[in-house]
């Protein structure tokens, strides 16, 4: 089975900037089109990266320009750069893949953005 184990999380102000991280271990089948969901209280999670099966990156419009998305495939590693934070962007940052997502998650790792 596969485990997901995401940190790099906190407290930033407003403007500041934070990298996540996301180690996969176990049987991983394929470690492609990996990306990185956001769940924000009392809502349900949003994929705001990814990377696409041809290799490419997409965001959504919400952190487009603002986060990018990087991986390790070495050691199994994702990374999301967020710069720019807004309070909007406070919510638990989950990582696993945008297609065919593995049937657990991790506990996720905190963000909070102070205005």
């Amino acid at each position: 089975q596969v485990q997901l184990v995401e940190s790099g999380g906190g407290l930033v102000q407003a403007g500041g900037s934070l990298r996540l991280s996301c180690a996969a271990s176990g049987s991983i089948g394929s470690f492609n089109a990996m990306g990185w969901y956001r769940q924000a209280p009392g809502k349900q999670s949003v994929l705001v990266a990814f990377f696409t099966n041809g290799g490419g990156t997409n965001y959504a419009d919400s952190v487009k320009g603002r986060f990018t998305i990087s991986r390790y495939n070495a050691k199994n590693t994702v990374y999301l750069q967020m710069n720019s934070l807004k309070p909007e962007d406070t919510a638990v940052y989950y990582c696993n893949r945008a297609q065919r997502a593995f049937g657990v998650w991790g506990q996720g790792t905190q963000v909070t953005v102070s205005s």
